[in-house]
């Protein structure tokens, strides 16, 4: 499926835009959940639809969604929770592993989240911005890969990019909420990210040990 060629029911968001409002992570929303019961059928049209991630709306009073790559679920994703709070105009999303708190602050979508919520990914520092931008693919390796070094460290600003490494038809995620969360928390610091070829991702720890993600998301397709 090509894309943003898409079926009926199913809008598209770019989540994590940069400033220009180009790039951003597409994210397919299939706003009535009920059009695909069962983990197959929704694993399959995740697959088809080739997002980084898709997510089924179950509940759209109450936020209960269901998140999918192209080859598993997932039980929290940061830029399916960015995008959903922003089109479903919720203040909060259920899920599986909690209740994830959101609010608007302008042109910026946030959702507050755990540390432990987001899947494992190994964070890898590099020696420098330049050496983040030259990688030309997923360096050797299994797992989920997030590489990333300073750009300028007193202000807070980090160069990423993030690789599944998973054996999926995502070679490199272009805006990735989760590993954002991870990083922030492990630097415990607010971070103003640049990843992939131009997306921004913020993120401010609070003292309980909660992380907040925000950034810009558009309507790419309106299902």
């Amino acid at each position: 499926m090509s894309d943003y060629d898409v079926p009926a029911g199913i809008d598209v968001l770019r989540v994590f835009c940069g400033p220009d409002g180009r790039h951003g992570n597409a994210l397919g929303v299939v706003r009535d959940g009920r059009d695909h019961p069962g983990v197959a059928s929704r694993q399959e049209l995740a697959r088809r639809l080739g997002f980084g991630e898709t997510v089924f709306v179950d509940d759209p009073e109450r936020g209960h969604l269901d998140i999918y790559t192209p080859g598993l679920r997932l039980p929290f994703a940061g830029h399916p929770l960015v995008g959903a709070a922003w089109l479903l105009d919720l203040e909060v999303l259920e899920l599986g592993v909690g209740e994830v708190f959101a609010r608007q602050d302008g042109e910026f979508s946030w959702i507050t989240a755990r540390p432990e919520w987001a899947p494992p990914r190994t964070l890898e520092r590099y020696g420098s911005a330049a050496e983040v931008e030259a990688l030309t693919g997923p360096p050797p390796g299994e797992g989920w890969l997030y590489v990333w070094a300073w750009e300028d460290e007193a202000a807070g600003r980090v160069r990423a990019r993030a690789f599944p490494r998973r054996g999926d038809s995502i070679d490199e995620d272009e805006a990735t909420g989760a590993a954002a969360l991870l990083l922030s928390a492990q630097l415990n610091r607010a971070l103003n990210i640049r990843q992939g070829r131009g997306s921004q991702i913020l993120t401010a720890p609070a003292p309980d040990g909660t992380v907040e993600i925000g950034g810009r998301v558009l309507l790419a397709v309106q299902g």
